[in-house]
């Protein structure tokens, strides 16, 4: 029995069709899956918004009263989401944000070796408690076109511990306000 090219081709992808269904039915009989109940990564989208100038003064307020209780532990853990993009010790290179060693006082965009965006040069003076804080919550809110991409920390809390974790990160740290 002698078969043609088409014949032949006809059968091969068949055969590879029956393959692929068999491997995929033998694949679901063993590997039970179930879908999960809710997101295994959570993302934290930005709003499309930025809060109102009220609102930022509001967050200022409620985490500037909060440094006294602030747990300088908690602001190390919560520091973390920052290392990936901040450095943090003496001397140690900038990342893709600038170090933050002895940040408090020092003055916005200032420093050495690291290119700030205008929006933050542009905003002059020094870095306070009050200016970090509003920095912490919403970084595109107080510096409208800055660099950084991170969407801020919502929870008064959390700005307050990491304002005292910032704190502790200097030879003379500044005293709380």
């Amino acid at each position: 029995m002698h078969f043609s090219l088409w014949e032949k081709l006809g059968f091969a992808l068949l055969t590879a069709t029956w393959v692929a269904f068999g491997a995929n039915y033998v694949g679901n009989t063993i590997i039970h899956t179930e879908p999960l109940a809710e997101s295994a990564y959570k993302i934290e989208l930005e709003a499309a918004e930025q809060a109102p100038a009220a609102e930022v003064a509001s967050a200022e307020e409620s985490a500037l009263t909060l440094l006294a209780s602030a747990d300088l532990g908690k602001g190390a853990k919560t520091f973390k989401k920052c290392a990936s993009c901040h450095s943090n010790t003496d001397g140690a290179k900038h990342k893709v944000g600038p170090n933050l060693w002895d940040v408090v006082g020092r003055a916005k965009a200032s420093a050495a070796g690291y290119k700030f965006s205008g929006a933050l040069k542009d905003k002059g003076g020094d870095w306070s408690f009050a200016d970090l804080d509003q920095f912490l919550a919403s970084p595109k809110g107080f510096a409208k076109g800055t660099k950084m991409s991170f969407a801020g920390l919502k929870k008064a809390s959390d700005r307050a511990a990491v304002l005292v974790y910032l704190q502790s990160l200097s030879k003379t740290p500044k005293p709380l306000p």
